[in-house]
């Protein structure tokens, strides 16, 4: 079913404004997948805040003529379905991860602004910690100079406390 010229212009306005946010766009070929396992990647792209659609290739050139990820363009053949997120990891985990289940999706490329990816740089991406891993790493890390302090300023008193017991516990025994 073909759409109307505003509905055209609508989806190429929505993409547009995805991509303008975005960090990654992957896109990967659907073929052989079946309605109940997108139904279930789907819910795994709102899950990770990912925008995840299938759309015309010639809507989507439009939309990404304008943008930094006009690299795409080239890979833009057959049935295609597009994840853009804010997260650069997240399109590529989501689809890297569901491949590994079902044979049905094939990464065909990604990309960052300014610079494209094949499906094994979109692979080598999907393999590197989310953003909310690395900030998760980072508190940790700027946390231990800080709590190993906490500890050396409580074994001060803690010492005095085991030596006033041992003291005692001399007196008691003498």
């Amino acid at each position: 079913m073909s759409l109307i010229r505003q509905e055209k212009a609508k989806v190429i306005a929505e993409v547009t404004s995805q991509l303008e946010k975005a960090q990654t766009v992957v896109i990967a070929e659907y073929r052989g997948l079946d309605v109940a396992s997108a139904t279930v990647l789907r819910k795994k792209a709102r899950e990770s805040g990912v925008y995840l659609r299938v759309l015309k290739n010639t809507l989507v050139r439009r939309a990404i003529g304008e943008s930094v990820f006009g690299e795409l363009e080239g890979h833009l053949v057959g049935p295609l379905m597009y994840a853009i997120s804010e997260d650069p990891v997240a399109p590529a985990k989501l689809f890297a991860d569901f491949a590994k289940e079902n044979k049905g999706i094939t990464i065909k490329a990604g990309a960052m602004p300014g610079s494209l990816l094949d499906a094994e740089g979109v692979k080598a991406l999907a393999d590197m910690p989310s953003r909310d891993e690395l900030m998760a790493k980072l508190l940790g890390t700027l946390q231990a100079p800080i709590t190993q302090f906490v500890r050396t300023l409580n074994e001060v008193p803690t010492k005095f406390v085991r030596a006033l017991s041992a003291v005692q516990e001399q007196k008691e025994n003498a």
